[in-house]
């Protein structure tokens, strides 16, 4: 059975959401506030997490900062009540795979978390075959999820390391977004195309060591990844 921890400090809501996903098929680990499910997630092991935004003691999104430094490969979504734009784009620089504002129905939630493991294990089995790629001077360690450059050491998220891996393969070809977008996120919605913008941007940040590295965007079109 898959793992879930879910960060929600509403007793009832979380009771309820809690009953549907193990009638779903999952195993359900639930804290109610943020404290304590960073404290779990350093214990345990789980194939995805589900923060809501406002909680006590650590909200989610300090909660999943935390927990990003710990296990960068767990991937995560949040719970949130407010519809504020600040919100969704903070979610999406956190590395967030979704955001979903209440109220929504359960099986909403079920078929979303069923497409984001579906993506990760698909993604988890394609980055431990690659193992060690060279690209220009850096090295991309698939398997620990490190990216390399002299004294540089970036660690990745399993989505970062997901979209390096497929630029690389598809390096000087200029790239679709929608394409991108379906192999990485496997969604072409509003989110998930903001949420490349900000992955985009952040890779564009860990190559600048390397001039014969870039990232162009094309308008309206996509972009390539240039390696020289």
């Amino acid at each position: 059975m898959k793992q879930i921890l879910l960060a929600e400090d509403d007793v009832d809501f979380g009771n309820i959401l809690k009953q549907y996903l193990e009638i779903s098929g999952y195993q359900v680990t639930w804290e109610k506030d943020g404290e304590a499910a960073l404290e779990r997630f350093k214990t345990d092991t789980f194939n995805i997490c589900v923060f809501d935004v406002m909680m006590p003691k650590l909200d989610g999104f300090s909660l999943a900062e935390k927990a990003i430094d710990i296990k960068p490969e767990t991937p995560f979504i949040f719970l949130t009540a407010r519809k504020l734009k600040e919100d969704k784009i903070r979610g999406l620089k956190l590395g967030a795979d979704d955001y979903i504002v209440k109220p929504f129905e359960a099986d909403e939630l079920v078929l979303r978390l069923q497409n984001i493991l579906k993506r990760t294990e698909k993604a988890n089995s394609q980055l431990q075959l690659s193992e060690t790629i060279k690209i220009g001077n850096y090295n991309l360690d698939t398997k620990r999820l490190e990216l390399t450059c002299k004294d540089y050491k970036k660690q990745l998220t399993q989505k970062e390391g997901e979209l390096i891996l497929f630029l690389f393969n598809h390096k000087n070809q200029l790239l679709k977004r929608e394409d991108i977008l379906k192999a990485v996120w496997e969604n072409d919605d509003f989110f998930s195309g903001r949420s490349m913008d900000v992955f985009i941007s952040r890779l564009r940040k860990y190559f600048k060591l390397d001039s014969s590295i870039a990232i162009e965007s094309i308008r309206n079109v996509g972009l390539e990844f240039k390696v020289s």
